[in-house]
């Protein structure tokens, strides 16, 4: 099948994104109000863009709202006033109760705390991470774009600190040991998802000399 996407009504064009951009990384972003009440969100519309300076990128939906009514995510709203959040790595570990963070509550609700995450403070950060999580990066908004639909953004954030628990990190690189990190993606908006737990494929990757080499 072909689609035009000028002429693909914009829920077909999301179901097709959605289920081939996959697996996708799971950002649980930690944001903090003005008045200090944390939020936390799962977005999957994320991954790194640039290493020099490191820079991640989130794309954030505008909330579901009637017809004719527009209204940003809590996690916009707290970024673009704060200027700073947190992601955090979602693991199997985590699965559950990062899903309960993905529930619509009231904007004066705190997800964690009803998810039953405890927090750690950041190193530079205001916004604390989430302890349960096993790593993490804290960041500073770098640029806000807003395309599209009203509402809608892509959030690019400075990364200024990283966490990482000890038992996941090869001192020798250092290197982080996602194989016994267990992370999870996001596939298609059909609630699927999938582990990386015993999924791993090693292929070497080859330089031209070694291309050639191996075609004669």
């Amino acid at each position: 099948m072909r689609f035009d996407v000028q002429n693909t009504p914009i829920r077909t064009v999301y179901n097709l994104i959605n289920g081939l951009v996959a697996p996708r990384p799971i950002a649980l972003v930690t944001t903090l109000n003005p008045q200090g009440l944390l939020n936390a969100a799962p977005f999957s519309s994320f991954n790194y863009l640039c290493l020099n300076p490191p820079i991640l990128g989130l794309g954030l939906a505008a909330k579901n709202t009637p017809p004719g009514q527009i209204e940003i995510k809590d996690t916009t709203r707290n970024i673009e006033l704060t200027g700073e959040f947190v992601v955090n790595v979602v693991t199997e570990d985590i699965a559950q109760k990062m899903n309960i963070c993905g529930v619509d509550f009231p904007s004066d609700q705190s997800e964690p705390q009803i998810a039953g995450f405890t927090t750690e403070p950041s190193l530079v950060v205001k916004v604390p991470r989430l302890k349960e999580s096993h790593a993490a990066f804290e960041c500073r908004l770098y640029e806000t774009l807003k395309p599209g639909t009203a509402g809608s953004r892509i959030i690019l954030g400075s990364v200024v600190a990283i966490y990482v628990d000890d038992q996941y990190v090869d001192p020798k690189g250092p290197y982080i040991l996602a194989e016994e990190l267990h992370s999870i993606g996001r596939m298609n908006g059909l609630n699927k998802y999938v582990h990386t737990r015993d999924a791993f494929l090693e292929i070497t990757r080859m330089n031209y000399e070694q291309w050639i080499k191996g075609t004669q």
